[in-house]
């Protein structure tokens, strides 16, 4: 394995990145995997100029600016806001926070792998449907050729707190970034403390190519685009959930600080992710229904975008009846050729996960899960929008105990900070937020 930033996994990423946008990148993918291999770094740098000079042909279908301006100019006027409970949201935040963490430690020791290889493994150790922490096998079952690297610490009965990953220091560091700037928080801003307060080796992807172009005095937007062909995949999406925690019903003004902290190292659907989320986040803590939510959600997101369109796409068949199956059969067929770790494809996974799972936590996390791909991300998602409509109690008692109601963190200052300071403090923010728009 060689880092994300190695021009093998650069050069090759950039050209799968391009062809999913649009752009008659097949030639070039497939001479930049031959090169990758053969570890030919002159030919790769041939072919990362030759990507440069790409343009897309006409007759693509969709329009996704990455300017905030332009965004803000596409989307539909903002829905009437929904009768906010404010004795309810400490519990409804409290359920927020828990099932990010739950959820994300159940899908933790399988992420990456595809949709079947999820299904073997979890067939092999007795959890089909899943039923709480995966298990770590001595032998690995046919199908199956690895799991992830955190799986001997992530796995059941191999931790004694929420056990580190990016998903939640992002959460946590966004809480700490509202803490220190409030409603004032600028992009330079979120870039400042992710050098104070993230180690650049617990950063991945198109996180970590922003911090290394923010290290070389880049500034936004070129930090998103210089040489980061992760562009588009779902990084800034998992740092959001925050924002709608501390808007609750107000998916616009989650959104727009989603935004704000996504223009560091995203663009088109990659940003939209990020807005979705905090979008979706918001909306649940005021509604009882996923659907209701995931509409919500789906306003604060360029009608013409993929994003936009699959989003939609899962609704439809929810609406028309299709069953759990039926939804992750067309995530495969209508997004099966994005990377395992892009924006469109996963955010279909946490939609389809939370209109199919039943009111039921476990079977919704299980349904993240089951479709594979970034299974820790997606199931994160789930857990945080189901705790979220849901409060606390809906989170078994019996995942919640392993943990201890500790997490581990690498951001600087919160490493075993307990999910209820956590809440806490988020409603804390939340408080202090609202009273700023009022004074």
């Amino acid at each position: 394995m060689h880092d994300v930033l190695d021009p093998r996994d650069l050069v090759p990423d950039e050209a799968e990145q391009l062809l999913s946008s649009g752009y008659a990148a097949e030639e070039l993918l497939e001479a930049a995997r031959r090169a990758a291999a053969a570890d030919d770094l002159a030919e790769l740098a041939s072919i990362a100029a030759a990507l440069t000079g790409l343009r897309r042909p006409d007759g693509w279908n969709y329009d996704e600016p990455s300017d905030a301006e332009e965004i803000w100019a596409s989307l539909p006027p903002a829905p009437a806001r929904r009768t906010l409970v404010a004795a309810e949201l400490p519990g409804r935040l409290a359920g927020a926070w828990l099932g990010r963490c739950v959820g994300n430690t159940m899908g933790k020791p399988v992420e990456g792998l595809t949709r079947d290889e999820v299904g073997v493994y979890l067939r092999a150790v007795g959890q089909w449907p899943q039923t709480g922490f995966v298990p770590l096998l001595d032998e690995l079952p046919a199908g199956v050729s690895h799991l992830h690297e955190s799986a001997p610490f992530a796995a059941a009965g191999l931790f004694d707190a929420v056990p580190r990953d990016d998903d939640l220091d992002w959460t946590i560091l966004g809480l700490h970034l509202l803490e220190t700037y409030g409603r004032g928080l600028t992009t330079e801003d979120i870039g400042h403390e992710w050098l104070d307060r993230i180690p650049f080796t617990q950063t991945f992807t198109a996180e970590r190519a922003a911090y290394r172009n923010l290290v070389h005095g880049m500034r936004t937007p070129e930090t998103a685009t210089y040489n980061n062909p992760y562009r588009e995949w779902i990084g800034a999406l998992i740092r959001t959930d925050i924002y709608g925690y501390v808007q609750p019903g107000d998916p616009r003004a989650a959104a727009g600080m989603a935004l704000t902290d996504a223009l560091l190292s995203h663009t088109a659907n990659g940003i939209y992710g990020a807005m979705w989320s905090a979008a979706l986040v918001a909306e649940a803590l005021v509604a009882t229904e996923p659907a209701d939510a995931l509409r919500a959600a789906l306003t604060v997101v360029p009608p013409r975008s993929r994003l936009h369109e699959s989003q939609a796409g899962v609704l439809r068949l929810y609406e028309r009846g299709a069953d759990a199956g039926t939804a992750q059969r067309w995530i495969d067929e209508e997004l099966g050729h994005y990377n395992w770790v892009h924006t469109v494809n996963n955010a279909a996974i946490i939609a389809a996960a939370l209109l199919w799972g039943e009111d039921d936590f476990v079977r919704t996390v299980g349904l993240a899960v089951a479709a594979g791909r970034d299974t820790d991300s997606t199931a994160a998602t789930v857990g945080s929008v189901f705790g979220a409509l849901h409060g606390p109690d809906a989170v078994p008692a019996r995942l919640v105990e392993p943990t201890g109601g500790v997490v581990r963190s690498a951001v600087q200052g919160f490493d075993r900070i307990t999910v209820t300071e956590l809440a806490a403090r988020t409603e804390a923010v939340r408080v202090a937020l609202e009273q700023e728009v009022h004074a």
